[in-house]
């Protein structure tokens, strides 16, 4: 019962501790994802509106707001091929001049500051961030939302953890807090926000201490985001209804997941690629993102003769593109098959290519929004070629439900994050309708895509991460015996050497403490050199050493654990224990070794070293 009002005492000071600050958090975060909204709105019109005559397409949750006045000039195709170098180039001066941490993808920079940075973002990260990402996406870059505002509220986290002096712990839950509001706001997924939030760090694991204060931050960014009028509370895509009904569905769906895997292995190969690319090229850094901005250009410009339709898929972040395709494929009804796999096709692929020039050059954007563009044209892309071989089995709003799940499979897949990536989609769909399909095909790509992940910066678990390699360090302790560590040779003294023999082993040998045994071998005392010395000053030099040594002896076991030999040693302030064989006073104390401080450290750093390096112990 004492343990449990312990723990209840502690749960009353922490939860209101930390509901208040994630709601200031949330707050903070609403404000900055609306900001980054507005910024964004403006730097599209001006760019690609007022300078090319050309504006993407929208989705339905996210009317056209302008608030630039829109130029009347006509579209002009080799002007908007031209838009992606000179925001590039911009953005480019802009980031390596201020802050260069705001270059590529803001959430893979959330995770290293996470993970290898202490929680710690430059107070002019966010900034930089948000004006340079603006810029990139606003002027036509293959880039979406996510990463900018997960390091603009993960940033404004760590800010107030630092002003306020939280220690290192402390802050890395508020920039969790930061970047999943920040989430949950600009993508109207409070749930899967807060979700991915605590699910990016890892490949396989959750931050689940971060759980309530996350999903607390979440909601309020949420809720501040969407109470702005022209933003409202609608999903962004307009959806048609779908439920789950036949199992045989299942089949097509485990197909899409194994096609999301490996494309999306190919989309993490080619951006990789990519980006060691551009870090090869002899040029300052300050230009890379203007070189990204002209292959954009050139892949725009053959795609505008091509097809001008996949041009709202291809540029920006593509979520035009999307709402089209579910368009398309809503009802099955006088489905324009040719025109549904050429648009998807195109976009797919095109897109792959568009993003890694855009990020990989060292531009400023998320990789969340072109990874929904690519899993919902290859999510397209099956279900029309399905209903052309299937019609019986794949039709009407199914053909759509393969559109979304796509985009969720797709990302479970590149990024390690299942569970958000369900959550999300569901979300920004209006509709949780689509589990079953939703939870099937992102395991399936999730499973398949193996280590591959978009997101370097991820580990394998939480005892890979150095955030947590404290706490793990008494686990990996819990797990190593005594009979690993302890030393065999021991320098001991026979019960039945006399005091005076005893001081003349101890001169030679330099020990200070040493076990005291019988002529079996069995532990009998322990004898030190000040216990030695004071017999001798007291003239009882020819005194057996059994008659004055220590005998109730702290001693560890071969089988014991090295954290229970650890811990006693803390309690009884001792350097080192004698091991013995037998627990109880029956059985033989036989002295098999000694067991130190210095022999724990040492086989804990053997043991840390062989995780490090992959081994198995």
């Amino acid at each position: 019962m004492a343990g449990m009002e312990e723990f209840s005492a502690k749960e009353l000071k922490y939860i209101p501790r930390w509901v208040f600050w994630s709601i200031i958090i949330g707050i903070v975060a609403g404000l900055g994802a609306f900001a980054f909204y507005l910024l964004l709105q403006i730097s599209n019109d001006f760019f690609l509106g007022y300078l090319a005559g050309f504006q993407l397409a929208s989705p339905a949750g996210e009317p056209d707001i302008h608030l630039l006045p829109l130029a009347t000039a006509p579209f002009r195709l080799w002007v908007l091929a031209l838009i992606p170098a000179l925001g590039g180039l911009i953005a480019g001066l802009i980031i390596y001049t201020f802050s260069p941490e705001a270059e590529g993808d803001g959430t893979d920079a959330v995770i290293d500051a996470f993970h290898n940075k202490r929680g710690e973002i430059r107070r002019s990260v966010p900034l930089i961030k948000t004006i340079a990402s603006a810029i990139s996406i606003g002027s036509g870059g293959s880039a979406g939302r996510e990463g900018p505002i997960s390091q603009i509220g993960g940033g404004f986290g760590s800010l107030i953890a630092s002003r306020l002096k939280f220690s290192e712990r402390e802050r890395r839950m508020m920039m969790i807090c930061g970047a999943a509001a920040g989430i949950g706001a600009i993508f109207k997924a409070p749930l899967g926000g807060a979700l991915f939030g605590i699910e990016m760090l890892y490949k396989r694991d959750f931050e689940m201490e971060s759980m309530i204060p996350a999903v607390v931050s979440s909601v309020v960014g949420y809720a501040v985001f969407c109470s702005f009028p022209f933003i409202g509370w609608e999903p962004i895509f307009d959806t048609s209804p779908y439920i789950f009904t036949q199992p045989r569905e299942l089949i097509f769906f485990a197909i899409l997941g194994i096609a999301c895997a490996a494309l999306g292995i190919f989309y993490i190969k080619v951006f990789y690629a990519t980006r060691n690319m551009f870090n090869g090229l002899a040029i300052p850094n300050h230009l890379k993102p203007a070189v990204g901005g002209v292959l954009v250009g050139v892949l725009a410009l053959l795609i505008g003769y091509w097809n001008p339709q996949a041009l709202d898929g291809i540029l920006g972040m593509g979520y035009g593109a999307i709402q089209t395709t579910l368009d398309m494929t809503a009802t099955g009804v006088d489905l324009p098959l040719f025109e549904l796999v050429e648009l998807t096709l195109i976009v797919a692929i095109v897109k792959i290519f568009a993003t890694s020039f855009t990020i990989g050059s060292g531009g400023s954007g998320g990789v969340f929004a072109p990874s929904l563009v690519i899993g919902a044209m290859l999510g397209g892309l099956f279900a029309g070629v399905s209903h052309f071989f299937f019609p019986e089995i794949i039709a009407g709003p199914t053909m759509s439900a393969f559109v979304l799940v796509g985009m969720a499979a797709f990302f479970a897949g590149a990024a390690k994050v299942p569970i958000a990536a369900i959550l999300m989609i569901s979300e920004m769909a209006g509709s949780y309708s689509l589990l079953v399909p939703l939870m099937l095909t992102s395991v399936v790509a999730y499973a398949l895509s193996g280590g591959w992940t978009i997101y370097e910066k991820q580990v394998k678990t939480r005892k890979e991460s150095p955030a947590h390699r404290r706490e793990f360090m008494v686990d990996l302790l819990e797990g190593i015996r005594v009979k690993d560590a302890y030393i065999e040779d021991v320098q001991t003294i026979s019960a039945d050497t006399t005091v005076k023999e005893a001081l003349y082993f101890v001169d030679r040998t330099g020990h200070i403490a040493y076990p005291v045994v019988d002529n079996e071998g069995r532990l009998v005392g322990i004898t030190t050199l000040m216990d030695l010395e004071k017999q001798r000053e007291e003239g009882s030099v020819y005194r057996k050493v059994r008659l004055m040594c220590t005998k109730e002896v702290l001693v560890a076991y071969p089988d014991e654990f090295l954290e229970d030999a650890l811990h006693k040693m803390d309690i009884y302030h001792v350097g080192r224990l004698p091991v013995v064989k037998g627990r109880s006073e029956e059985e033989n104390k036989e002295l098999v070794g000694i067991i130190s401080r210095a022999d724990i450290i040492r086989e804990h750093c053997r043991r840390w070293s062989l995780i490090k390096g992959g081994s198995s112990l």
